[in-house]
C-alpha cells in the first residue's frame, strides 16, 4: 500500500483510533532501565520521552500532562502537505490541544486524555466531512 498525500483522501480515511491507555511526556538523562519509551525526542535540555504512565510511575519520573494516544490510521506520506494543519485546526476551534508525532506509516496525537473522547469525536467528524465532499 502507497503511502496517501492527497489531503482530501487523508481526511477522509483517517480512521482515528484512541488507545485505552494513559501516556505521559517526561525528560530524562539516560533513559531508565526497565523503560520502552513510545517517543523519544533528543532536544538541547535533555531527552524527551513520551510513555505509559504507569512507567513513569513506576520509575519515579516526573510529568505534569497525562495524554490520550489517537493514531490516524490512513497511511499518510511523510511530505503529505495539510494533515496536520487540518486536524491541529479542528481541535483547536474545539478548544483541545495537540501534540502530533509523525511515524513513518501513520500520524499519532497525543491529546488531553480527560478529553480524549471529545477529540475522538471531533476527527470523526471532520474525516465524515471530508468524506461528503470528495463526492
Amino acid at each position: 500500500m502507497s503511502a496517501e498525500r492527497d489531503l482530501s483522501r487523508l481526511l477522509a480515511g483517517m480512521s482515528p483510533e484512541l488507545d485505552p491507555g494513559r501516556y505521559v511526556f517526561t525528560t530524562v538523562g539516560p533513559v531508565p532501565p526497565g523503560i520502552t519509551p513510545l517517543v523519544t525526542v533528543t532536544e538541547p535540555e535533555g531527552l524527551t520521552l513520551v510513555l505509559r504512565q504507569e512507567d513513569a510511575d513506576r520509575a519515579a519520573l516526573p510529568y505534569d500532562y497525562v495524554a490520550g494516544w489517537i493514531t490516524l490510521r490512513v497511511h499518510s506520506a511523510l511530505d503529505a502537505v495539510g494533515l496536520t494543519a487540518a486536524v491541529s485546526r479542528a481541535l483547536a476551534e474545539a478548544g483541545l490541544s495537540c501534540n502530533v508525532v509523525a511515524g513513518y506509516h501513520h500520524d499519532h496525537l497525543f491529546v488531553e486524555h480527560e478529553r480524549a473522547e471529545g477529540a475522538l469525536a471531533v476527527l470523526r467528524a471532520l474525516s465524515t466531512r471530508s468524506a461528503g465532499s470528495a463526492d
